[in-house]
């Protein structure tokens, strides 16, 4: 019953992975101009994305213009693209394998061996979602707050952290945390207890009847046997030599 509710909530906390990583994906909130000096009077606000520029004038509805180019573009902002591609991906296929591997799936019911390959592959496809959303955030943050500092670009130039990296972190919390159920969730709960696959025809093995068995061999049990079975005899060399030491202390 544990395991269920386990699978079930990764589940659920990989869908909102799933949804915040198209989110961060999609949304021009990358980039945001930063608003620095003593006018508080701002007459355009800029967003960058990683699909389209997006300007709005005050009392003037949002404008956006998707890029002419991608061979245009600078190669941070391609590789973003594709890793936030690949992220979305990832995680829906981790979706769709770790939901083929539920106990509540009537899919491979009652091959265990079947259901943890599906939940330990889900559980790595998540994860390496999570990788691939947080290098193109975390990447995008730091060139961010690098110009911002630069003390050779002027105000215009530089640009804050939009609403978008900050969806994007939060999405690979959330893809961490469902790969970390997925994989923990078929974890043993004491040691020693993972099942041990056999194959059939070893199990259905039997001796035939016409061959001699195997006889076991037990070093200890045979060494402790020894004094029992062999014993000296009388006449033997050995005690003829102890009688006469005894007769000598004598």
């Amino acid at each position: 019953m544990v395991h269920g509710v386990q699978e079930i909530a990764a589940m659920c906390v990989g869908l909102i992975g799933l949804i915040g990583a198209a989110a961060t994906t999609g949304l021009p909130m990358w980039k945001v101009t930063a608003f620095i000096g003593e006018n508080i009077i701002v007459m355009e606000t800029r967003w960058e994305g990683l699909w389209m520029n997006c300007y709005r004038q005050a009392n003037i509805r949002m404008q956006c213009k998707v890029y002419d180019s991608l061979l245009f573009l600078p190669p941070d902002l391609q590789a973003a693209r594709g890793l936030m591609c690949c992220s979305v991906a990832l995680s829906g296929l981790g979706l769709l394998v770790g939901l083929a591997g539920l106990r509540c799936i009537s899919c491979f019911q009652g091959n265990d061996w079947a259901k943890t390959i599906f939940l330990m592959v889900a559980g790595g496809m998540q994860f390496m979602a999570c990788v691939c959303v947080f290098i193109p955030v975390s990447w995008t943050g730091h060139v961010i707050i690098r110009d911002f500092y630069n003390p050779l670009l002027i105000d215009a130039q530089r640009r804050e952290l939009g609403e978008a990296l900050y969806i994007g972190w939060v999405t690979g919390a959330f893809l961490f945390a469902s790969a970390m159920l997925f994989v923990c969730g078929r974890m043993p709960s004491e040691k020693g207890s993972f099942d041990v696959y056999h194959p059939a025809n070893l199990l259905n093995y039997k001796q035939a009847t016409g061959r001699p068995g195997l006889m076991r061999y037990h070093p200890f049990s045979t060494l402790s046997s020894l004094p029992s079975t062999i014993q000296p005899s009388l006449g033997s060399p050995l005690n003829r030599e102890t009688s006469v030491l005894h007769i000598k202390r004598r």
